[in-house]
């Protein structure tokens, strides 16, 4: 009896004739509001119809997700679509899944935009703006990696070549400071110091060369000196005491010349 009763009940309001007149009213109400662009008066209609009537028809929540989206209400909007996307209408699902692809898109979200219009696409391959909006951002995004590819790459050269003029810079600064260093340590004459070295000692070379071949010609060869059957101590004191009458003989010539001519005396 009370399951009797309580189907009786149930029938009644939903066949209830005012019940059913005021849901038709509020939805022309909220469509000629949506229509003449009276966004937010759309939105308390179709929230009335949603809240007080019990209306939850997939096209009545869809409505007032747009009517949200048309006031820039994007978190209520977003929470309308996100629900709609689980409807087993497939174009309420489709157009639910557009509407998500185009607030992000809007948010610069492109790669969630891009992934909500193929999701659209698939609900209803018919819905054509789904296909327009996914070609077009697929088109922009592809692009943009091309460009950011391009300035990657235009980067990496610029940093190439910065190294490769650091390089030759660093390389011309060693060669100038190799040059530099040379040119400090050369000499008054303006040769090198290992020109400088070598010279010196080829004159060392020579001057003992010179004293060696002074030292053999004033002194008798042991040779000559077995020959002659003197001593080579003897030989110098025969050699030290030709100098020495030589110096005398020199000293003798110059007294010589010094002394004064006799005027009374002639020439010869």
């Amino acid at each position: 009896m009370k399951v009797s009763l309580l189907i009786l009940f149930l029938a009644a309001i939903i066949t209830d004739p005012a019940r059913i007149g005021k849901i038709n009213r509020a939805k022309d109400e909220a469509k000629k509001a949506y229509q003449a662009g009276d966004y937010q008066t759309a939105v308390s209609k179709y929230q009335y119809l949603k809240d007080s009537l019990g209306v939850n028809e997939d096209e009545v929540l869809l409505n007032l997700a747009n009517a949200y989206f048309e006031l820039n209400d994007t978190t209520a909007a977003l929470q309308h679509y996100q629900q709609l996307t689980q409807s087993s209408n497939g174009k309420i699902k489709s157009l639910a899944q557009q509407q998500l692809g185009v607030t992000r898109n809007r948010q610069a979200k492109f790669e969630d935009a891009l992934n909500h219009f193929k999701e659209a696409i698939k609900a209803d391959p018919t819905n054509m703006d789904a296909r327009y909006n996914y070609e077009l951002l697929k088109r922009k995004l592809d692009e943009q990696k091309k460009q950011d590819q391009q300035q990657n790459q235009d980067k990496d050269q610029q940093k190439d070549d910065k190294q490769d003029q650091q390089k030759k810079d660093d390389q011309k600064k060693e060669q100038e400071k190799k040059e530099q260093d040379k040119q400090d340590k050369k000499d008054e004459s303006g040769k090198p110091d290992d020109q400088k070295k070598d010279e010196k000692q080829e004159q060392q070379q020579q001057e003992q060369s010179g004293k060696e071949d002074e030292k053999k010609e004033n002194q008798p060869s042991s040779e000559k000196l077995q020959q002659m059957k003197i001593s080579q101590e003897a030989a110098n004191k025969i050699l030290e005491a030709m100098r020495n009458q030589e110096v005398q003989y020199l000293q003798q010539n110059k007294r010589k010349a010094t002394q004064p001519k006799d005027k009374n005396k002639p020439d010869w």
